[in-house]
Parts: structure tokens; C-alpha cells; sequence
């Protein structure tokens, strides 16, 4: 078992106590917002942002009150872009991203951007870069039509209003990070910045080597942290969701996976993958929010979920193929995989059909493990919250009115960089 907490990464289960978490407080890159594009930036309101760094803040508070360091991911990647390899490396990726035609008008973006102050560059790399706010150099007669037809759109580089969601574009699973590949063309570009902060940031970079990233997922498809769960130091979970695809899971196994007797030194202790398959559409976009763990044999669940699960258990042979069994369900899939007597299954809204539906739209199963039977939940699912306190869990509640309408919860707002080992 893991023992040193000093480790720049260190996460093997989801309920060890947290010390260490990546945050992003979110900023201007949510004043973009109209409703013209809130489809295009997978919203479904705009959110008042005062009241939503308000609570953000009560969000970052309770974790500090209970032991966390938090950091925020504007303050590292301010650092990160004074190296000047990270700068210029972040600054080409992103004009690359933008997807515009015209190589005169990219080279001038290019150069606007390499002009700027530490601060400025940060600022355009989160929230975005708006026409009408820097002159670019767009020589007459060499604008084509792609220009002309993308010239009502207000961007030059899109903001990322979703990358409060710090849980998604990368996981910390074991000792190494998994940079992931999103699955929607708005979210792409926040693995980009995560990987740089991983590969660049002294907080990360020691003895001047990065941290061993999980990169390199299958070419077309997508896996996104909301669907990776590190159940134990044996075990992990992934959900096979409408973001995350079966392709990308099997790739993850094969660079995380051990055989029993690994003697090229491959993998990194865990044994197991229990895939859990839901429904592909946005209401359950990511198995953490139907699904999370809470204790050592307790997780909450959405029971409008329950009865469509499907389960398969993924391990690495010898000869290090992969070997996939269906389950016959997911209690027995837990309980054997953690070699626990049993589990309990802790339905939201208290089993009630409606209760459970209507909270479930403020991400209920959506909780952030802080210690073992210690977890954070948004206030208002009320009647989840209390049934969770009837399990014997400790809930500590947040506001979240404006930040639940980015459609996420707790563990969605959170990156578990260290956590306790636990017995």
C-alpha cells in the first residue's frame, strides 16, 4: 500500500482524507455566455456570476476548514506561461485550435499573443479572445469564404466557461495523471492547459522530470474524469457514457493495468476495471452523476438508473491482453471487487420515484468524498441529504443555485491531486 503523503500526486480511492485538490474559481470566461450559444457551450442558463464566486469560494472554504490545500488553476498556469517552452508551446496548440483559415490572420493572433504580459495571456487562454478586442493584421483580397462565414461569430479563441469543472479533462489515478480527451469541441482545449500545468509547473515538475501522463487516447474517441472513479489501490471504475467511449476505456487499461506477474515493470498496481455502461444522453453525461462512493462499502445512486446498468469487469492477462466479463450486476460487481461482504446502495431522493428526479436535475448522487463517510453536497437536495445521514454519513452542505446550472455537482467542481491511503 501507498504510504507517503508528500507525493505531488497521490490518489488511490475516492473517499481517502483529501489534502491536496485543483479548483478553478470561475471568471470572466462566464460573461460570454449568451443564449445564442449556450447550446454551442453546453449550457442551459447563464449563471449570475457574483453569487456563483460566492459560492465557489464557500465551496473552496469548506475544504480548507477540513484539512485541503487548494489550488486554482488560473494561478498555475500564470506560472506555467513564464516559462518560455510552456508559453510558446500553450500559444501555437491554441491558435492551431481555433480552426481558422486564414495563416496570416493566425500568425497574427500568434504574435498578438506572444506580446502579451504573464497576466493577459493567462486571462485569453481561459475566457477567450473576442474580435473586437485586439487589431489583427487581415490583409485585403485573402479573406476566403470559410473567413466570411465564420465572421458573425464573436471569437477568435472560445472561452471555456465549463472549466470550473476541473474534475474532467484530467484524473490523478494512482501517481500519475490521466490528461483526457474531451468529447465536445468546447471542453477540448482544458486538457491542453492541464497537461502544460502537469508538465511545466514546479509544483509538479521535480528533478526536472513531469509526472508520468496518460495521454495518447484513441484517435476519434473520448474518456472524461466525471466517468473515472479509483475505488481502492486494486480497482478502478469507468463509466461508458455519452462522453467517454469504450475505445478510450480500453486504451486506459492497457497504460493502467498490472498482470500478475509483471516483470517489464508495466502498469501500476491496479488489477481491476469495472466498467459501468448508462444511458448515452446529457441527463447522465458522466457516471458521477448517478453514481458516486461515499464510504468504504457505501455509495449513493440515482435509482432511475439502477435497472439500466450494464457491467463488465476488465483485467490484464499474462501475455498482457485484455479480458472483458460481463457482470451479473453492479452490487456483486462491487462486492467482489473489494472483497467486501456486502455494499450498500444509497438511493437519492430516498428511493421516492419523483423526490429522486427532481433533485437528481441538482446533481444529488453527484458527492465530493472528503474523508472516509465525510462528504460535500449541495444544500438544497434535501431529502438526499437526509438520507444519506441516515446511512451514518457526515454530509456538509454548500450553496449551489448558481452553480448548479452549469449542470454539475461537488465532485464535478474538484481534482483530487493527494489523498490519504486508507486502511
Amino acid at each position: 500500500m501507498i504510504t507517503h503523503t508528500s507525493s505531488t500526486l497521490q490518489v488511490y480511492s475516492e473517499i481517502g482524507s483529501l489534502k491536496r485538490v485543483l479548483l478553478h474559481r470561475p471568471g470572466s470566461e462566464l460573461e460570454t455566455l449568451t443564449p445564442k450559444y449556450l447550446d454551442t457551450m453546453l449550457f442551459e442558463d447563464i449563471p449570475f456570476l457574483g453569487s456563483m464566486r460566492e459560492e465557489h469560494n464557500a465551496f473552496a472554504e469548506t475544504l480548507r476548514n477540513n484539512g485541503c490545500e487548494v489550488l486554482y488553476v488560473e494561478e498555475l498556469l500564470k506560472d506555467t506561461v513564464k516559462i518560455s517552452e510552456a508559453k510558446k508551446s500553450l500559444i501555437e496548440k491554441t491558435v492551431q485550435a481555433t480552426g481558422i483559415p486564414d495563416l496570416d490572420l493566425c500568425e497574427s493572433l500568434q504574435d498578438n499573443l506572444l506580446g502579451m504580459d504573464d497576466l493577459s495571456l493567462t486571462g485569453h487562454l481561459i475566457a477567450g479572445t473576442k474580435k473586437d478586442e485586439i487589431a489583427l493584421h487581415q490583409p485585403a483580397g485573402r479573406r476566403d469564404l470559410s473567413y466570411y462565414i465564420r465572421d458573425e461569430y464573436p471569437f477568435y479563441i472560445n472561452p471555456l466557461p465549463n472549466l470550473y469543472f476541473t474534475r474532467d479533462p484530467g484524473a490523478v489515478i494512482g501517481n500519475r495523471c490521466s490528461i483526457n480527451t474531451m468529447h465536445t469541441d468546447a471542453r477540448k482545449r482544458e486538457s491542453m492547459l492541464l497537461a502544460a500545468i502537469m508538465r511545466y509547473h514546479p509544483t509538479f515538475r521535480t528533478d526536472d522530470s513531469a509526472p508520468h501522463l496518460l495521454e495518447g487516447y484513441a484517435e476519434g474517441s473520448s474518456i472524461e474524469g466525471g466517468d473515472i472513479l479509483v475505488l481502492d489501490a486494486n480497482t478502478l471504475m469507468v463509466g461508458c457514457s455519452a462522453r467517454t467511449e469504450a475505445w478510450a476505456i480500453e486504451e486506459l487499461a492497457k497504460q493502467i493495468l498490472t498482470t500478475t506477474s509483471d516483470s517489464e515493470g508495466k502498469g501500476s498496481g491496479f488489477k481491476n476495471i469495472l466498467v459501468v455502461q448508462i444511458p448515452f444522453t446529457r441527463a447522465y453525461m458522466h457516471l458521477d452523476t448517478v453514481f458516486t462512493m461515499v464510504d468504504h462499502d457505501k455509495f449513493t445512486i440515482y435509482p432511475g438508473i439502477q435497472s439500466a446498468l450494464k457491467v463488465f469487469t476488465i483485467s490484464m492477462r499474462k501475455e498482457r491482453n485484455l479480458l472483458v466479463q460481463p457482470e451479473t450486476g453492479l452490487k456483486s460487481a462491487l462486492e467482489r471487487a473489494l472483497k467486501l461482504p456486502s455494499v450498500d446502495l444509497i438511493q437519492t431522493g430516498g428511493g421516492d420515484r419523483i423526490t429522486a428526479a427532481r433533485e437528481q436535475w441538482n446533481d444529488s448522487a453527484n458527492t465530493l468524498a472528503i474523508a472516509p463517510g465525510v462528504v460535500v453536497t449541495y444544500r438544497r437536495n434535501v431529502v438526499s441529504n437526509d438520507t444519506l445521514e441516515k446511512h451514518g454519513i457526515t454530509v456538509l452542505p454548500i450553496q449551489g443555485s448558481e452553480l448548479v446550472r452549469g449542470r454539475g455537482g461537488p465532485r464535478c467542481m474538484s481534482m483530487p491531486l493527494v489523498r490519504e491511503p486508507i486502511s
